[in-house]
């Protein structure tokens, strides 16, 4: 899951946070240069701290910095307020999150905005099986890639009476959830336009069944899917009141696909441009 922000549903929050706590941790300690930053810091006196802080008001991580460094002023302030971020389950409050919504990212505790309790012995099991729902047939190493949780093997193993198991063609054993819908390989993907570090192009160990190598540039950007494939990259140009949707590949489309990438672009601009006067989709072929 990258320590990263997610949009999730509040549902999720609760279900997923718990079983990814340790990959967080990780992350602190061992990803990022925090956490030698807070050595000799207790932490569960910093974490106490953070949630006591949050749990007063919402606060900006310059208020966690200013607050954090006067209880420890020996200690890089940016690395305290991280560590909490880290460490304490947040949410950002509104106007973040919502469509079209800015202002400054403001940190609540997710416990005391949800108004509800984490369940911290939950198992990873229904976090797995959520995965193989939406991104399997799945390796366990893919599933081990998006979430970062370690011993998937043991998990899945637990599970495999709930899965059904295939192989690819390289021979490895790829898992999904039993009863999910296995189109046909002949079926053509209708063309669909991924926002920035959708999961569908970070979710699995081996990106190739959606990604070529040659366009592995485009993780982490607005991608084009045509057929299933990642074969280029998207961007909306504003100006007054028009809007123009850019596609750009490293190859020309077909005059069939062009043209189901123009459908589905117009319906994209009705979403994320609505009330422009005029839009249209332009298709940019990259000579690099």
């Amino acid at each position: 899951m990258r320590c990263t922000i997610h949009l999730v549903t509040a549902g999720d929050c609760l279900a997923l946070r718990p079983p990814l706590q340790s990959v967080l941790e990780r992350g602190l300690f061992i990803g990022s240069p925090f956490g030698r930053q807070i050595h000799g810091v207790d932490i569960d006196e910093l974490v106490a701290a953070g949630r006591e802080a949050l749990e007063e008001k919402p606060r900006t991580t310059a208020a966690m910095r200013k607050l954090l460094s006067e209880r420890w002023p020996d200690y890089d302030a940016n690395a305290l307020a991280y560590a909490v971020r880290y460490l304490l389950p947040m949410v950002q409050i509104p106007p973040r999150g919502l469509w079209k919504g800015v202002g400054a990212p403001t940190y609540a505790t997710c416990e005391q905005w949800l108004g509800r309790r984490f369940e911290w012995n939950a198992s990873p099991d229904a976090m797995v099986m959520r995965y193989l729902a939406a991104f399997g047939p799945s390796t366990v190493a893919d599933i081990q890639s998006w979430s970062g949780v370690v011993r998937v093997r043991a998990v899945v193993e637990r599970l495999r009476a709930r899965l059904r198991s295939v192989r690819d063609e390289k021979g490895r054993e790829l898992f999904d959830v039993r009863g999910a819908p296995l189109p046909d390989p002949d079926i053509e993907a209708p063309p669909r336009f991924l926002p920035d570090y959708d999961n569908a192009l970070l979710a699995h160990d081996d990106r190739s069944r959606i990604l070529a190598h040659e366009n592995r540039r485009l993780v982490g950007r607005p991608a084009v899917l045509v057929d299933g494939f990642a074969i280029g990259f998207w961007k909306v140009l504003r100006n007054l009141g028009s809007a123009t949707l850019v596609v750009e590949s490293s190859k020309r489309l077909s005059k069939k696909d062009a043209a189901a990438v123009s459908d589905e672009g117009a319906r994209l601009l009705d979403l994320v441009a609505a009330g422009a006067a005029d839009t249209d989709v332009r298709f940019v072929v990259r000579d690099d």
